[in-house]
């Protein structure tokens, strides 16, 4: 039949195709048959493959599965050795990550102690500066007291009457006093000042500690609590943007520094507050040995004034002078009156023996004795009647010196009465030394 044609095909062996299949490579490029055309497709088996193509075919599919098995076993191999390799890296980085958050919480807890210490370092250098601020507070109130006495002391001598209104040592000591309160008072304020500066200064440099110190507290929680983390731990999530560098955020070398530095400051303040209390301490104990010293001083020379007027009033003894030359003059003038008998009777005789008559009226021993008495009554009247002249002179000056006297004796008393009663008295409510201290 001619429409019928005969073409030769190869022979397969399907067995010895299927042993060749896994040990040979199908050659890159290799033509499959195309179905057959011409003649041959005419009719039923035009649309049908020939058992070389099938063959083909099936060969082509045990190639593809065979590479596809060979790669996806190589898969296998990496992937089971990336995920080896994986689980013992996170395994490493997360341990490590944990020995590190460990470590760091121990510098965070360091520098909590340290900072601890600062911060109730200042507290009790606050509390002890806090109280040396009220002693000087209460030493310079102190200071009114003796301010006060002083000056009412220089008010009190400037009513002296005008013989004892003198600059004398009192008035001298006194005006030193008040120049040295008024010193005293100025030294206490620059000193009060300077201590409520560091007060501040400390209360600044503790704010500073006790920020740095909440932030370590919370970050010692933060990373207390993720050194606590781990696989199995149920409050752990995805924070996908957690890994992202946020902003103002410092290296290890800056957050050391930053705290040293506060430290550093706490320090300067520690070291400030313990020579300023010193200070305080040597200013309290200088003012108070000064003043205490000055008014020993004044209160000696109070002693010597009063001591000068009571000798002054001394002077009233000038009045038993007085007396004693009264009554001498009362006794001179007695001696004279009794002269006068006597001379008379002396007189009365020589008159009678001048009656004498002729050779009798002779100078005769009685006539000398006569004689000679009456000159010496005559002497001794003229001698008492000088020395009654001088005793009235005396006892004239005596009287004008007694009233003199008795003037300045009164001025005497009244300045007494103002040293003893108004100065002297006051003076006894002096601060004591421990007032003066700030107690």
């Amino acid at each position: 039949m001619s429409s019928e044609a005969i073409v030769a095909r190869p022979h397969y062996d399907s067995r010895a195709v299927a042993q060749d299949v896994l040990g040979k490579e199908p050659p890159v490029g290799a033509d499959v048959p195309p179905p057959s055309s011409g003649s041959a497709t005419a009719g039923y088996r035009s649309a049908k493959y020939s058992p070389a193509e099938w063959f083909s075919n099936y060969h082509s599919i045990l190639q593809q599965a065979g590479t596809d098995c060979r790669q996806a076993g190589g898969v296998q191999r990496e992937s089971k050795a990336l995920y080896r390799d994986a689980e013992a890296a996170t395994l490493q980085t997360q341990a490590e990550g944990t020995r590190l958050l460990g470590e760091r919480l121990q510098e965070i807890h360091h520098w909590k102690s340290e900072l601890r210490q600062h911060i109730d370092q200042l507290l009790a250098d606050a509390e002890s500066l806090s109280a040396q601020k009220t002693r000087l507070e209460k030493a310079l109130d102190a200071t009114e007291t003796p301010y006060a006495i002083a000056t009412d002391n220089l008010n009190c001598r400037a009513r002296r009457p005008g013989p004892d209104l003198v600059q004398d040592t009192v008035e001298e000591e006194l005006l030193k006093e008040v120049d040295l309160i008024r010193s005293v008072q100025a030294l206490l304020k620059r000193t009060t000042a300077q201590v409520v500066s560091q007060i501040k200064m400390n209360r600044d440099s503790k704010q500073m500690l006790e920020l740095d110190w909440s932030d370590k507290y919370q970050a010692y929680n933060f990373d207390g609590r993720s050194g606590g983390y781990s696989n199995m731990s149920p409050d752990i999530r995805h924070h996908p943007s957690s890994a992202t560098v946020q902003d103002q955020v410092c290296n290890s070398t800056s957050w050391t520094k930053f705290t040293q530095d506060n430290l550093s400051r706490a320090l300067q303040e520690e070291q400030a507050t313990n020579s300023l209390r010193l200070l305080v301490e040597r200013v309290l104990q200088d003012t108070t040995h000064h003043l205490r010293v000055q008014c020993s001083s004044v209160d000696r020379a109070f002693g010597q004034r009063c001591a000068e007027l009571i000798e002054a009033k001394t002077q009233l003894e000038i009045l038993e002078h007085i007396g004693d030359q009264e009554r001498s003059i009362v006794a001179i003038q007695q001696a004279i009156h009794n002269k006068e008998a006597p001379l008379r009777v002396a007189q009365s005789r020589l008159y009678l023996r001048s009656l004498r008559p002729n050779m009798e009226l002779c100078r005769d021993e009685p006539q000398f004795s006569l004689e000679g008495e009456l000159r010496q009554m005559d002497a001794t009247v003229a001698s008492l009647r000088q020395q009654l002249s001088e005793a009235r002179g005396c006892l004239s000056h005596l009287e004008e010196s007694r009233i003199t006297i008795e003037k300045d004796i009164s001025c005497k008393s009244r300045s007494l009465f103002i040293e003893r009663e108004k100065c002297m008295s006051h003076r006894q409510r002096y601060p004591a030394v421990s007032t003066l201290s700030g107690y």
